[in-house]
């Protein structure tokens, strides 16, 4: 029975900051309260779960501003990472190889996984397993940017695949 009043207690007290940050001390909320409209700024709890809550003493306007600017930075800092498809065939030439190496290593430096396909028509999808590895791999030994192999060789109905992302 008593812990559970002192922690009604506790609930009414809070820690309070003023608007340059500075700490003031514990303080009940109707002080605060005060203190806030004597200086005609608004009483803003920042946060609940510490023990006891901290709460600031700030314009209410200016507290939504700053938390939708923090909002839009860590939006704009993270890219989704997507995940880019180049597709080859068993016959494909080395300069188009070349051409799409190019734009895989630069899809890796962008951050993107890559799916590489080799497609595979009629009687190719017969062949050899061990051969048609050695004609994906002719792309990968291609590519200048470090990477690692996120999904191994695996087989759909169109043929044979490998993903790749940037090595950390």
């Amino acid at each position: 029975m008593r812990e559970r009043i002192n922690n009604q207690i506790r609930a009414k007290e809070l820690r309070l900051l003023d608007n340059e940050g500075q700490n003031l001390g514990i303080l009940s909320i109707k002080d605060a309260l005060e203190l806030a409209q004597n200086k005609g700024l608004d009483l803003i709890e920042v946060s609940p779960n510490a023990n006891p809550p901290i709460a600031k003493i700030m314009d209410f306007g200016k507290y939504q501003y700053e938390l939708s600017k923090k909002l839009k930075k860590s939006k704009a800092s993270s890219k989704p990472t997507e995940t880019k498809s180049i597709q080859i065939k068993i016959a494909t030439g080395d300069h188009d190889l070349e051409l799409k190496a190019k734009n895989a290593s630069k899809w890796l430096k962008e951050g993107h996984r890559i799916k590489v396909e080799l497609f595979l028509v009629g009687r190719t999808k017969y062949m050899n397993e061990k051969f048609l590895k050695e004609r994906l791999d002719r792309i990968l030994h291609l590519i200048t940017e470090n990477y690692k192999v996120a999904d191994s060789y695996k087989r759909n109905p169109k043929g044979l695949f490998i993903t790749i992302e940037k090595a950390k």
